[in-house]
Formats: structure tokens, C-alpha cells, sequence
């Protein structure tokens, strides 16, 4: 089958409307301009009701098929970009300062934007196409503010079906994990509250750095010591922030980092595991020290039947020998998992020649793959929604 005929046609638009997202990038929730861009194009294609301010910036469209069953399936799209200065030296780099599409949403969106208007196009399926451009994906809780709206009451789905990007020198290569797929992630922040004093008295302090440098390490005796072998947990901390003079002790130190796994009772483990470190710390050295831990993303969760059918869609576009069904799990972390856990679907890779990693200054995603995420978005609709 290829490319879908109407989404060919529409390459250039396509690569156009992703490369002016590229350079007018916005963070979570301040997606104003893309999310008005979004709206003006469905409407543009004909879709049948579009509806803005979800979420601040979240956008929905339905599509209504050729014929009216009950059923309505949802294909999602994140659109925020990220807290990065661009290093890529594309044409079309971002015009904003220290904010850059480094992972890719605004090929999701122009991917999306793309099944649009073949389903409208061509409507040739039974039943609703529920499409879903969610703001705020990069920790900062754009589906479950979606969610918390009522996204599934207004806009019902019996399933739903989200793709990423990925940079891995293979493009047209589509691949999916069964079952746990990505990890689940908490973040947290720590305080050691000490006791300043001028450097060169350092016995009238209580420093909060020593102690913040030995909390680092006994961190990491969490994964070591406490997760077994077989179970996946990653316990990463990546800030650490103290004092502001060459000769002064500070008062305080602030860490901050992310636990990522596959199971809950992993992170629950590791959860109470911080908290006794913290509290035996504060005690050993006479601080306190505080820890707010967040859970931010659950674990993503294929299902495996859906994701059978979401690769059957992929393979009419790519052929069957572009497709991989036993895709590794990512320790990387997506909210689409917090929508998995209401409506059953499956999130998909798709490869394309840029080889520089995700959330990377100097990223690039190669806008050929625009067609192919696009066609197969639309052709799982019309796979799940036969005439």
C-alpha cells in the first residue's frame, strides 16, 4: 500500500508546517501559537468538530466516518518542546531562545495533523476518529491535566494509539514493545538544611555539602543493595546546588534526580528506601533534611492485541519487513502511559536517519518520516473502523 495517497500529496505542506513548529517553539502549557496552528488546520481539512483550551492548550477534533457505529478510536500527538538552547544550525532552527524541539513533539503533531486530513479526506471508516494534541508531555503533566477535564467523558475512546519519533539511523523501521514499554518515573528534590560558618572555622558548621555528597553515594547503594538483580530501577541524581563564596560554609544543599522503573512495588521500595536514608543522615550528622518525592509518569503498558493491530496498520505502510513486534523496554519515561491506563492502545518507534539522541541540543529528526507517521496513524483508524 505505501503511502497514503492523500498524505503524499500533502508532503510539502507537511514538511512546511513542521519546520515552522521547529522554529517557533513553546514549553508545556504556553503551546499557544502551535495549539492555534493545530485548530486553524483541522478546521481547514474539514473536521467535524474541533475543540481548543483543554488542559490551557490542549485541542481535540473528531472525525466522523462514512458510516456512524458507536465506536471511536483516538490517536494522540504531544506538542511542547524543551528548556534547550539549539546547537542543530538547521535553516529552520528555533527563533527562541533557550527553547528547542528536542525530542521530536513537533514531527508528532505534524504527523497527526497529516491523518487528519486523509480521514477527512476519505472518511472511509465506521465510527469517530478522536484526535488528541495534549500540551505538556516533558514532566510537566499535560495528559492528566487532560484527564483531570474529563478528556475520556467529553471525548470517549475504545481505544487509543500514540508514536515517537526515533533517532536511530533506520528510517521507515517501526517497532513496539509489548506489555511494560517505557518506564514509570518519580522526581524528587532533597534539602539539607546545615549550619553555615565562615570556611577557614569549618568545626562551627555543620556542612551541608559533606553531608549532601555522602547522601549522593548512599543513593546509589538503593540499586545496588536493595532492588533485586532481576528487576529494572534506575535512581539517577542530577542536580546538586550549595554555596555561593569561596570562603563561606553554606547554610544549605539541594539535590534533585529521578527514579525510573517497571514495577510499582520497585518504586515504592525505592520511595521508602530515600526516606530512611534521609531521615538515619539527619540524625548521624544533627540536619534536617528534607525529601519531597513526585511520581510524574506510570508506567507505559501496551497492550499486546493492540499492539498486533497497530503493527498490522504499520506493515500496509512500511511493508512487513520494516516491522518489529519484540522492541527492548525503555527506561525512558511518556504521560501517553497515563492515558493507557484509562483506554487500552499501544505506542509505537519510528526510525528515521537522524542519529543524534533524544533531548539533545544538536537533534535532528528527518522530515521524510512526516508521511510515513502520518499514514500509519490514519490506516490504524480505518484498520479498527472497517466499512
Amino acid at each position: 500500500m505505501g503511502i497514503l495517497p492523500v498524505i503524499a500529496d500533502s508532503q510539502d505542506e507537511l514538511t512546511d508546517i513542521f519546520k515552522d513548529l521547529h522554529a517557533y517553539p513553546e514549553l508545556g502549557f504556553e503551546e499557544t501559537r502551535t495549539a492555534g496552528i493545530v485548530a486553524d488546520k483541522l478546521r481547514s481539512y474539514g473536521v467535524d468538530e474541533v475543540h481548543t483550551g483543554i488542559a490551557k492548550t490542549g485541542v481535540v477534533g473528531l472525525i466522523h466516518g462514512k458510516k456512524a457505529s458507536d465506536r471511536r478510536i483516538g490517536l494522540r500527538a504531544d506538542m511542547d518542546a524543551l528548556p534547550i538552547d539549539e546547537e542543530s544550525n538547521l535553516p529552520y532552527s528555533s527563533k527562541t531562545a533557550g527553547v528547542m524541539h528536542a525530542c521530536g513533539h513537533d514531527s508528532h503533531t505534524t504527523m497527526l495533523l497529516g491523518a487528519a486530513k486523509h480521514l477527512a479526506a476519505t472518511r472511509d471508516f465506521d465510527g469517530t476518529a478522536v484526535l488528541i494534541f495534549q500540551p505538556a508531555e516533558e514532566g510537566l503533566g499535560g495528559a492528566r491535566g487532560m484527564l483531570a477535564e474529563g478528556l475520556f467523558d467529553k471525548f470517549p475512546c475504545d481505544e487509543i494509539y500514540g508514536m515517537h519519533n526515533m533517532p536511530n539511523g533506520q528510517p521507515g523501521k517501526v517497532g513496539i514493545c509489548k506489555g511494560a514499554a517505557m518506564a514509570g518515573a518519580s522526581f524528587f528534590d532533597i534539602v539539607v538544611q546545615g549550619k553555615g560558618s565562615h570556611a577557614a572555622m569549618p568545626q562551627q558548621s555543620r556542612d551541608p555539602l559533606v553531608i549532601a555528597s555522602a547522601l549522593v553515594g548512599q543513593l546509589q547503594t538503593i540499586v545496588a543493595r536493595n532492588v533485586g538483580p532481576l528487576d529494572t530501577c534506575v535512581l539517577s541524581v542530577t542536580k546538586l546546588h550549595a554555596g555561593s563564596a569561596y570562603n563561606v560554609v553554606p547554610d544549605s544543599a539541594t539535590l534533585a534526580g529521578t527514579i525510573r522503573y517497571f514495577k510499582d512495588e520497585v518504586r515504592d521500595l525505592a520511595e521508602q528506601r530515600m526516606n530512611e536514608l534521609c531521615d538515619g543522615l539527619a540524625k548521624a550528622y544533627g540536619v534536617e533534611i528534607n525529601l519531597d518525592l513526585r511520581n510524574i509518569f506510570d508506567v507505559l503498558m501496551n497492550d499486546a492485541d493492540l499492539s498486533d493491530a497497530y503493527m498490522d496498520a504499520a506493515s500496509d505502510i512500511v511493508g512487513p519487513e520494516n516491522i518489529s513486534r519484540t522492541e527492548e523496554p525503555a527506561t525512558g519515561s511518556e504521560d501517553f502511559a497515563d492515558m493507557l491506563q484509562v483506554v487500552p492502545g499501544a505506542y509505537c518507534r519510528v526510525g528515521h536517519t537522524g542519529t543524534m539522541g533524544l533531548h539533545n541540543p544538536g537533534f535532528f529528526l528527518d522530515p521524510e518520516i512526516l508521511p510515513i507517521g502520518a499514514s500509519i496513524m490514519a490506516r490504524i483508524v480505518e484498520r479498527r473502523l472497517p466499512l
